[in-house]
């Protein structure tokens, strides 16, 4: 590399340590622009684009430092990392085995092939790559807390699940990792109190007084705010997740006064937090402030569109029979997933937005027109919806949900949009009933059973509803013997 290059990286390195990221990608652009570009200036860009969270832009440098440097090992597990988190999980794991075919044997590179495996509904591979990553790092906690997911979601088997990470504890009782794992996948398995006690068997640092804080929330309020707020004392500092939980607890005690204390502070901090949003409504909803319905306005808001029919396709009805059929062999597992809405489900984990199904990539073409029509609709404004509306947009994360019947979204937000969706594919007969089984409901915070539904949303297929992704929703349990089966995903401003 030249000395005007390794100065350019330099420099662009110190405006990053100086949190200036889109200016030292500026600087590394005649950098890398040139066919024959240094190495060292690919690898920081592909660092730097990851951490902006342009994910494709990131692959595409780390494609180009492989082929620079096809025999370095970090170059290709970053490319399989990026490849992975962009949902080409084909990609991925040919890039994983690229790096262990150079030497690579970390048990990293291990974890991002299982994940690329699982994705790709190959689960005794997957299930044999997280134990590779356990074998080269015991008490690996990521590979631990997927591995045990994914026994879960495989047999619903809890004490199957369990087995790893009960073996994980009895080798190091002393580690909070394993045990804060167990609870969690506990708590979404429905034993809530179970949680609680394997948090509680043993010493808690501050991660785990958050997660006891969490586990007995809808058990005590009370003493899950003494967790919280050792939480807070043991971090030394303000930290956000906790701030959130402190405010969670104060609203589940009746206190919105004192709830809106850390709010407020993580609003001024962190604006576009829709958990911070979602429980400021709700503080205002407990307070009669008039704020709260300009933030929930589910007129303008809460907004339903039928599907256009894709080219291709002679009608909608038709489309829709071809979707389910492509979605419904992406369901290949039997539960639902720890850390997701549903109960009594599965849902998919590789990215829609990314696959080859024809039906399935129809689909990312025919809600391009719903999507802007939103956009055109909500119009411009002050508030945290439209204050974001450029007029452009990209799909964050996209997933199908099979409810299987009495399953049921427990009600939630979606912590990484601005917009959240449900589109309806296929649906069980009950949800043309009078009582409202299986319908999209909103308004409803969890763990606080006087704030009731305050709007529902009958389904139908073909039907897609947008919404902000700060509001409360979920659905209403249904009965029957047919499943309900969506396709949802959430978008950010571009």
């Amino acid at each position: 590399m030249t000395a005007v290059g390794q100065a350019q990286v330099e420099h662009a390195k110190a405006l990053v340590a100086a949190g200036r990221l889109n200016e030292a990608l500026d600087v590394l652009t005649p950098v890398v622009a040139n066919a024959n570009a240094p190495w060292q200036a690919l690898s920081v860009q592909a660092d730097l684009l990851k951490r902006a969270g342009r994910l494709a832009e990131s692959a595409a440098a780390s494609q180009r430092l492989v082929a620079v440097r096809p025999h370095s090992v970090p170059a290709r597990h970053n490319l399989a990392s990026t490849l992975g988190d962009l949902g080409r999980a084909a990609e991925a794991e040919v890039a994983c085995r690229g790096a262990m075919t150079v030497g690579g044997d970390a048990p990293e590179t291990w974890l991002v092939l299982a994940r690329a495996l699982q994705a790709q509904s190959r689960f005794d591979e997957a299930e044999d790559a997280y134990r590779q990553a356990l074998s080269r790092r015991p008490g690996y906690g990521d590979a631990l807390r997927d591995l045990s997911q994914l026994i879960w979601m495989r047999d619903a088997d809890l004490e199957a699940a369990c087995a790893p990470l009960d073996a994980a504890i009895v080798a190091s009782p002393a580690a909070p990792m394993p045990r804060q794992i167990k609870a969690r996948l506990l708590e979404y398995a429905g034993e809530a109190e179970r949680a609680y006690r394997t948090l509680v068997a043993g010493p808690l640092d501050g991660p785990g007084e958050l997660a006891a804080a969490q586990a007995c929330l809808m058990l005590d309020a009370r003493r899950a705010l003494d967790h919280a707020n050792r939480a807070a004392a043991l971090a030394g500092g303000e930290v956000a997740a906790i701030m959130v939980t402190q405010a969670e607890c104060l609203l589940a005690l009746g206190e919105a006064e004192a709830a809106l204390v850390p709010i407020e502070a993580l609003r001024a901090r962190e604006p576009l937090n829709q958990h911070v949003l979602a429980f400021q409504a709700t503080a205002w909803r407990m307070l009669g402030d008039d704020r709260y319905g300009r933030m929930y306005d589910y007129d303008a808001f809460v907004r339903p569109y039928r599907l256009e029919t894709p080219q291709g396709w002679a009608s909608l009805d038709a489309y829709l029979v071809d979707l389910a059929k492509a979605l419904h062999q992406l369901h290949t597992l039997k539960t639902h997933p720890v850390g997701q809405s549903l109960r009594g489900g599965s849902q998919t984990a590789a990215a829609l937005s990314e696959s080859d199904d024809p039906a399935i990539q129809a689909f990312f073409q025919v809600i391009d027109r719903p999507i802007r029509d939103y956009m055109a609709a909500v119009g411009q404004g002050d508030d945290p919806l439209r204050a974001r509306n450029t007029g452009e947009y990209r799909i964050q994360g996209s997933w199908s949900v099979r409810l299987r019947p009495n399953g049921f979204h427990a009600d939630h937000i979606h912590s990484n949009g601005w917009l959240s969706s449900a589109c309806h594919i296929e649906l069980p007969p009950e949800v043309a009933g009078e009582v409202r089984e299986g319908w999209l409901r909103f308004g409803a915070p969890p763990g606080l059973p006087n704030l009731a539904a305050e709007h529902h949303v009958q389904p139908q297929p073909g039907t897609l509803v947008l919404f902000p992704s700060y509001m409360w929703h979920g659905t209403q349990p249904f009965g029957g013997e047919a499943s309900r089966l969506t396709l949802a995903f959430d978008v950010v401003p571009a």
